[in-house]
């Protein structure tokens, strides 16, 4: 666990500042501050769930780095853009000061140490759980990893780690290509990503709101640069806790289904059962999803009517109607 090599970390030899700010970025929201001064640490976090959780433990958090800090810890995430971008911001959040990263191994932590090697001296590190922690002086040997967001070569604004970043998603496009004519006058994308999927449903007519749920600060900030339509409403949010303040004609969407590197199918399911929810009782669901996941038994048990309407080896395209209560 990350608490654990913490831990072992100081342990270790591992010292942290006795004065001045502590920052931590990307630290999942149930982390064990107990070798940290929780009175001086300040969260970095753009997952909404996570950033909720520090909010309502009482710390100071927000969604970007800034400040100047004592020094840093960098929890990495899957995507090695992102990572690379979280080290850079550590560096120039805590300058001169102690810079910890963190990770699983599944996560690539051990291709980033011999990275980071590679640029600056590292003072240590320890392994536990599956995982490494280490730590050097923070450096700008690092600000070629700095990155915000910018256009891809298909002209849409992404960001480090949001998903399909490169181009727009191959299931959100079939999905795209099965919807009806008419989706209904108020509609929901949920985990709306950068944008993609919603810029292609506002080119149909009818739809006089679209509600863009995402998670992902990072994303939801790229899509509000790409979907420049006045239907369109985003939402910073947990889909699968959204509730809209009406029911709703329609939800497409293109659910999520890992948890870091492991697939989780009950995470699209979870979007499946919120999509019940915020529907009226003659709504429809539209979802695109990998052909080994299994959401089919959910909807059977979300909804009165339910079908693969389209598919092919990779992909399948599920519809849904009228939800039960």
């Amino acid at each position: 666990m990350t608490s654990d090599r913490l831990s072992h970390a100081v342990e270790a030899g591992m010292t942290l500042p006795a004065t001045g700010r502590i920052l931590l970025l990307g630290a999942p929201g149930d982390l064990d501050l107990r070798d940290f001064p929780e009175d001086r640490c300040d969260v970095v976090q753009g997952f909404r769930p996570d950033h909720d959780a520090w909010a309502a433990r009482g710390l100071p958090v927000s969604t970007e780095a800034g400040g100047d800090h004592g020094a840093a810890v960098v929890f990495l995430p899957r995507a090695r853009d992102r990572a690379e971008a979280r080290i850079a911001a550590a560096c120039a959040a805590a300058p001169g000061g102690l810079i910890v990263v963190d990770g699983q191994k599944t996560d690539g932590v051990e291709s980033m140490l011999r990275a980071v090697k590679a640029r600056v001296p590292v003072a240590g590190h320890v392994s536990k759980a599956h995982g490494k922690c280490f730590w050097f002086t923070a450096s700008d040997a690092f600000a070629d990893w700095a990155r915000g967001p910018a256009c891809n070569a298909h002209g849409h604004w992404t960001a480090p780690g949001v998903f399909s970043a490169d181009a727009p998603d191959p299931g959100s496009e079939r999905l795209l290509a099965a919807l009806p004519p008419k989706l209904g006058g108020t509609v929901a994308d949920l985990g709306a990503g950068w944008g993609g999927l919603a810029s292609g449903l506002l080119t149909r007519d009818g739809i006089r709101t679209l509600h863009l749920v995402e998670a992902d600060h990072a994303a939801l900030d790229c899509a509000r640069r790409n979907v420049e339509d006045a239907r369109a409403v985003f939402h910073w949010a947990d889909a699968t806790r959204w509730k809209p303040t009406s029911p709703i004609d329609t939800v497409v969407m293109n659910p999520p289904f890992h948890q870091g590197r492991r697939a989780d199918p009950a995470i699209g399911q979870a979007f499946i059962t919120a999509a019940a929810k915020a529907l009226k009782p003659t709504g429809h669901l539209w979802l695109v999803a990998n052909r080994h996941l299994p959401y089919e038994s959910v909807l059977e048990s979300r909804f009165r009517e339910t079908a693969e309407v389209s598919g092919d080896a990779r992909f399948k395209i599920l519809h849904a109607s009228r939800p039960a209560r």
